[in-house]
């Protein structure tokens, strides 16, 4: 499935250059990057519902931790980061999602997105940097919806 595979290689991707470019990068990452995924995720959420939803998203997130440091094993921190930041934020969107599932896609998508972010926003940099960045977190935050709404606008075209 194609967004899988999209999921997969932005969230490596954005490993990559986080490790390699460094915390300033983050926000990039979190317009650009996580912004996708967290839409994508909806995505999936859509296709792939039922009880293995959460297997299957669970799946994705730990490939792309693996992936990450199969490339480049300096990115240990980082991809533990992401897949312990991915796998809670993912609890949060889905169940933002699920309560909005009597909304259209965009109100369903955008507060799951918020939910997402909130919690990604606070574990990533927190364990791939070592400490709580509060300007970071609250920056990231608002990054990650700004890119979710803008990659939600094009993925509901699709």
């Amino acid at each position: 499935m194609i967004y899988a595979g999209i999921y997969i290689a932005a969230l490596v991707a954005a490993n990559l250059l986080v490790a390699w470019l460094g915390v300033w990068f983050s926000l990039v990452n979190a317009f650009v990057l996580i912004g996708l995924d967290l839409s994508l995720r909806d995505k999936l959420h859509d296709l792939w519902q039922g009880d293995k939803l959460p297997i299957k998203m669970g799946g994705l997130i730990a490939t792309a931790s693996i992936v990450s440091y199969a490339i480049n094993p300096a990115t240990g921190m980082i991809a533990f980061a992401s897949l312990a930041a991915f796998s809670l934020s993912m609890v949060a969107d889905s169940l933002v999602y699920q309560y909005l599932k009597h909304k259209e896609w965009m109100i369903r998508v955008n507060g799951s997105n918020v939910a997402g972010s909130a919690v990604d926003s606070v574990v990533f940099p927190t364990i791939a940097f070592g400490g709580l960045m509060p300007e970071i977190v609250a920056l990231q935050f608002v990054a990650k919806v700004g890119g979710g709404f803008v990659w939600s606008k094009f993925l509901n075209r699709s």
